[in-house]
């Protein structure tokens, strides 16, 4: 790895481990100061609920909670950083306020959904997606790995699978669609697969094609082959 390569890995992580250290923080004051932030969550077709899309996910039940968010969100989000550079920080943002509109559109009755689960879920199906589109080995390779860590993601959309927990799984399934729509919008930003190209056949048939030989030339050959002195001569 070169020295701008680095610069480039180190760089993508800056911002993910600023946005997780900023979801801590709200957590230590919640729990030092005996405070509850989730009224600041999202609740669905309320109007004081629209400031959830904004601040819901960055509010969690307990250190459990946001325990299990926080390493695939600094994970998913610095891949972010690191395939898609200035046009990262774009497609967070998407993947955030998009969740949560959806979720303040669709989930009608269902509470207050606090938690950073529906970034990470939209996060995930962007990274595969994208990866599955491109075809590049590099982004197939980071969809892959996405893939075999959080491939059991996929349990969370649904209730049947947790049904004595209190899940959002709204905020997962509809945080996972809003990764693929995304993904397609951006399908022609990040890494693209190499197209290599050759040159035509009849390009290199007309460079080592030679002009024909006129009569003229070929009698002053054949005179020049005849005035060749034998063997014989030729030996001193």
């Amino acid at each position: 790895m070169d020295k701008e390569e680095k610069h480039r890995f180190f760089s993508s992580m800056v911002f993910p481990g600023l946005l997780v250290l900023v979801l801590w923080v709200i957590k230590v004051i919640e729990v030092g100061f005996q405070l509850s932030l989730a009224d600041y969550g999202l609740l669905p077709q309320s109007l004081i609920g629209l400031r959830g899309i904004i601040f819901s996910p960055l509010l969690h039940a307990d250190w459990a909670h946001l325990s299990s968010n926080s390493v695939p969100l600094f994970l998913l989000s610095s891949g972010l950083f690191y395939y898609y550079g200035r046009k990262a920080m774009t497609i967070l943002m998407l993947c955030w306020l998009v969740t949560g509109l959806w979720v303040w559109i669709f989930a009608a009755d269902t509470g207050i959904h606090i938690g950073a689960s529906g970034v990470v879920y939209a996060l995930a199906t962007f990274h595969f997606t994208g990866g599955v589109l491109r075809r590049e080995p590099r982004m197939m390779a980071f969809s892959l790995l996405v893939v075999f860590l959080y491939g059991s993601l996929v349990w969370g959309i649904s209730p049947k699978f947790f049904p004595d927990k209190n899940i959002s799984w709204q905020s997962h399934l509809l945080g996972g669609l809003a990764g693929i729509v995304i993904a397609i919008g951006y399908r022609r930003e990040g890494p693209q697969q190499k197209i290599y190209q050759w040159d035509d056949d009849e390009d290199e048939i007309e460079f080592f094609e030679e002009d024909p030989i006129t009569e003229e030339e070929q009698r002053t050959v054949d005179e020049a082959i005849n005035n060749l002195p034998e063997e014989s001569e030729m030996k001193q």
